[in-house]
């Protein structure tokens, strides 16, 4: 089992720092599309009507990519005052219950993510030209990454691998890069 999860690891790190560069990318886009707009408003006196759905769309993109990757790479939100006061073991359990909880609503972003895309699908963005089902990809796609990476983060620790927890160095159980294929550890 150790076996498989250390290969799929490379899939999934090509998965997560292909997410990651595209969410920099996107950051970098929506910086240029925001700076278009600026300058053509107050430099040429005009205005350009695809910009601001262009940005928000943009940013869907990179926040949840960005998300996705920090689920799998530990740096999640979680509230963890509880578990300087569990015995070691049984944080293991913690992080298993929190692992589910975020795929749960991973599940939720997905399922209602197409639902809404379904809907909207027939209705045109008139300043983008394209379907509003496009508003609602990132959240899909996201969630799928978030699914998928929570799932590896629980089977790696099942099968007793090191996964990345925020705040933690040199744990066995944490630590930045933890999640990295085993050359690289």
């Amino acid at each position: 089992m150790q076996r498989f999860l250390m290969r799929a690891a490379h899939i999934t790190n090509l998965i997560g720092q292909t997410a990651l560069w595209l969410a920099g990318l996107g950051v970098v886009f929506m910086t240029i599309i925001i700076f278009l707009q600026v300058f053509v408003r107050y430099v040429l006196n005009s205005s350009l009507p695809w910009t601001e759905p262009g940005a928000v769309m943009v940013m869907g993109w990179f926040i949840f990519l960005g998300a996705a990757v920090g689920v799998r790479e530990g740096y999640h939100l979680a509230f963890d005052v509880v578990l300087y006061f569990i015995p070691e073991r049984l944080k293991l359990v913690f992080f298993s219950i929190s692992d589910l909880v975020v795929m749960a609503f991973a599940g939720g972003m997905v399922w209602y993510g197409i639902k809404l895309a379904v809907k909207t699908a027939g209705n045109k963005l008139p300043s983008l030209g394209i379907s509003g089902a496009f508003d609602f990809a990132p959240l899909v796609v996201g969630g799928a990454l978030i699914i998928l990476f929570s799932l590896e983060r629980l089977l790696r620790r099942a099968a007793g691998l090191p996964t990345a927890r925020f705040g933690t160095d040199d744990d066995p159980n944490g630590g930045p890069g933890a999640l990295r294929p085993v050359e690289a550890q």
